[in-house]
């Protein structure tokens, strides 16, 4: 038998559809604790953030079967990120434009690239 006949199916397009957006809210939620935590504890909150963050896009992955689950947590990742670097009228934003924040949201995108383009294993038997 083939590595493909012991593989499981993919999950049915309902419930993918559910993980897509399912994804897509823990992809903000990483991606705003990330900008918190890579600024408040340099350098090891930055690693921390980026390990966080290709943890979900690499989950995103293996839960959907598809590309498209690293898409919708990318997305809802760089969603949080672009909103928290807007800042506001009065001049707050979280992001200060600093070595760290380039690094986290180029860090963060390279990841999601990579997890998207890496090749899929078939799924382990049981």
């Amino acid at each position: 038998m083939t590595a493909h006949q012991h593989a499981d199916p993919l999950p049915a397009p309902g419930v993918r559809y559910v993980w897509y957006g399912a994804l897509f809210v823990l992809g903000a939620l990483v991606g705003t604790a990330g900008s918190l935590v890579q600024a408040a504890w340099m350098p090891g909150g930055l690693f921390l953030a980026l390990l966080a963050s290709a943890g979900l896009f690499h989950g995103g992955l293996r839960a959907t079967g598809t590309q498209v689950g690293v898409a919708a947590a990318g997305g809802g990742w760089l969603v949080a990120i672009v909103l928290l670097s807007l800042g506001r009228p009065e001049g707050d934003g979280l992001f200060g434009g600093g070595l760290g924040e380039m690094v986290y949201l180029l860090g963060g995108m390279a990841v999601a690239v990579m997890c998207a383009t890496m090749s899929r294993l078939p799924r382990p038997t049981p």
